[in-house]
């Protein structure tokens, strides 16, 4: 008997009928010499600090570092979650052959394992792993099952993950609210810690304080309009010594040009391309719901996954935006299936190549497919199954992942640039001499749109994600220019025109996605946003959820798009000293190890290694730094250091705590 284990009933459900197991029965389905049962969510989980030791149920300073000898596992104390343990317990141990079909990722190889673990398996494991639940995807990875063995290194990366936030966020959480927070019992705050939430705080923090502490500056800019077209002058920017930052300074160079001719001194056209967006990672697809529609992270992820399970779009949880290429013989059918509700896929369906098999136009591009850049799964596409049965926000969000999929097959833009330069004489009132100065504008023109005729012209911004955070630095752009003559001149009218600068932007869901992506670096070009991917803070998968947290802890909230940190947020941030805990690109050299440790890089036993000293190092820290914690005493006072020792704010209130250092 092949015992099969999905991820949930729904998955069940799917898997049993392509296997022929149609007999329902408690917990799972039989037949075909198959048994097809499942888990929901994290049906075990390591155990609770006081199950390794009794003496750490209480929160005690001295009692810290919290480090077991060896980690270990339960099943989550839930009357539902115990009972389908059990039924796949017994299952096991009747089986000649256990099939894991868990979530194709680190987290369901970790959630797998422990179930296998605590049930005592003990016959052969084998490993379905698919990137989408259609009966031909299903049936085809039951054809090429894999052992166990072959997905090690990403359970030991799951593991060690799992072990590094229960260490640095047990212990870290602990040391820093015994020191630090304020009340006694049931009424102490807690100082919730973790391994990626707090740097994510500390990013949105940081930004907030720029932001409240900037100082607007006033500057001035000279343009002038020469046939009805504005050109910037080409002076040293606002942040140039050189600038224009007294109106007078500005008026000077308006009237020593007022008058003079306007001379077109170069006119340069050049042809170009634009691809067409890339197909869709998570983070992207959350970033684009979250500009569109103003979806949160966790919400885009439920949408997708439930998309994902109704079998419309393939495996959500990727960090890729290119599919392998073994998929490219299957694009046609793909479209096929959603010819109906997207009339743009008619012109890539209508030429036929050789055989009729693949329409001669579909291009087989680097820029999609690219197996160098596809690890375990490919980037999100539709399935070709019809997106019927789907709810308001499913449409949405599926129609933003068939289009860019449309597209991908499209020809690129063409477009056309143009620059022109000119000059003005300049004539220095104090020494009559003359001199220039340089004009410039840009312009923009589509010359055949190619993709941008799947989106329309409401999706001008569509090949840029970051547009809300890019300046145009004074250009005019995306516009048509009049027919100039290199040569030409004529009158002009200066402007004087008056700017302030700006503070940084607010964080919202999408720029802090994209920060996290990036381990807080500022990034718009993709080609090297998908370098800095491997030191991330966090995985695809998880950035929803440590985002949520920071709402349910009370840390940030929302106001419109914008995320601020509340002043619980800000003052924990003040209050951690360790810059591993807050530190973003710290953190994002974690993850890379942990990346590393699934592709068998590095040794994760040697991570754990690392993982002890760090959350040594980080108790330590806060054993020895006495000054700032809640009074011990009275609870009411902070710790204040003298000359010689240490002692309590409210001393003169009567309180009598004092130490020596």
């Amino acid at each position: 008997m092949i015992v099969c284990v999905a991820e949930k009933p729904t998955v069940g459900q799917y898997i049993a009928k392509v296997l022929g197991a149609t007999t329902k029965r408690d917990g799972y389905y039989e037949g075909n010499g198959y048994i097809v049962t499942w888990t929901f969510g994290h049906l075990c989980a390591l155990l609770d600090p006081n199950e390794y030791n009794e003496q750490w149920k209480g929160w005690n300073m001295s009692l810290l570092p919290m480090i077991p000898e060896r980690f270990g596992i339960k099943v989550t104390d839930d009357k539902g979650v115990i009972k389908q343990f059990n039924t796949i317990k017994a299952l096991i141990a009747q089986a000649d052959e256990v099939v894991n079909c868990g979530d194709a990722g680190q987290e369901g190889e970790l959630i797998q394992r422990w179930v296998y673990q605590k049930a005592g398996c003990k016959c052969p494991v084998k490993r379905l792993w698919v990137s989408s639940l259609t009966e031909e995807a299903i049936a085809e990875g039951f054809k090429q099952l894999k052992d166990q063995s072959n997905y090690q290194h990403l359970y030991e990366a799951g593991l060690m993950r799992a072990i590094g936030d229960w260490l640095l966020g047990m212990n870290a959480t602990r040391a820093y609210t015994i020191r630090y927070a304020r009340g006694t019992g049931k009424d102490r705050q807690v100082l919730s810690i973790g391994r990626v939430q707090t740097p994510t705080l500390a990013l949105i923090v940081k930004r907030q304080e720029e932001i409240e502490h900037f100082v607007p500056r006033t500057y001035w800019e000279l343009k002038t309009v020469y046939r009805d077209t504005l050109f910037s002058a080409q002076l040293p920017t606002e942040e140039d010594e050189y600038a224009i930052t007294s109106l007078e300074q500005g008026q000077q160079l308006v009237d020593s040009i007022t008058g003079q001719p306007f001379t077109i001194t170069s006119v340069e056209k050049k042809k170009g391309i634009e691809s067409a967006p890339r197909l869709f990672d998570l983070t992207s697809l959350q970033v684009e719901c979250n500009k569109r529609y103003g979806y949160s992270a966790d919400d885009t992820l439920k949408y997708i996954q439930s998309l994902y399970e109704k079998r419309i779009t393939t495996y959500p949880r990727v960090d890729t935006t290119y599919l392998s290429e073994d998929l490219y013989p299957k694009i046609p059918a793909t479209l096929n299936g959603i010819k109906d509700y997207f009339p743009a896929t008619q012109p890539l369906l209508g030429l036929k190549a050789d055989g009729g098999k693949t329409p001669a136009s579909l291009p087989k591009s680097k820029k999609v497919f690219d197996n160098k850049k596809v690890t375990d799964h490919h980037a999100i596409i539709p399935t070709g199954q019809r997106p019927d049965n789907l709810t308001e926000q499913e449409k949405k969000v599926f129609n933003l992942i068939a289009l860019r999929f449309i597209a991908a097959f499209y020809p690129d833009c063409e477009v056309s640039n143009t620059t022109v330069l000119a000059e003005v004489n300049q004539k220095s009132p104090i020494t009559n001499q003359q001199s220039k100065i340089d004009f410039k504008v840009t312009g923009r023109e589509v010359l055949k749109p190619g993709w941008r005729t799947v989106f329309g012209s409401t999706e001008n911004n569509e090949n840029n994600e970051n547009n809300e955070n890019n300046e145009n630095n004074g250009d005019e752009v995306s516009k048509s220019l009049p027919a100039f003559v290199q040569g030409e001149s004529g009158e002009h009218t200066p402007q004087l025109i008056e700017k302030t600068t700006t503070p940084p932007k607010y964080y919202t869901e999408a720029t802090l996605l994209r920060a996290m992506e990036t381990a807080g670096k500022t990034v718009d070009n993709e080609e090297l946003r998908d370098a800095l991917k491997a030191n991330g803070i966090g995985r695809p998968s998880t950035r929803a959820a440590i985002i949520e947290k920071l709402y349910q802890r009370h840390y940030i909230v929302q106001q419109g798009k914008s995320l601020h940190a509340t002043e619980i947020g800000v003052n924990l941030i003040h209050t951690i000293i360790s810059p591993l805990l807050k530190s973003a690109e710290l953190t994002g050299l974690w993850e890379k190890k942990l990346r590393e440790i699934e592709s068998g890089a590095f040794d994760a036993k040697l991570f754990l290694d690392e993982l002890k000293t760090m959350t040594t190092d980080v108790v330590r820290e806060v054993k020895t730094n006495k000054a700032g914690a809640v009074c011990p005493v009275c609870h009411k006072g902070i710790v204040i250091r003298g000359k010689t020792r240490y002692g309590c704010s409210r001393w003169k209130e009567g309180c009598t705590y004092a130490e020596p250092f």
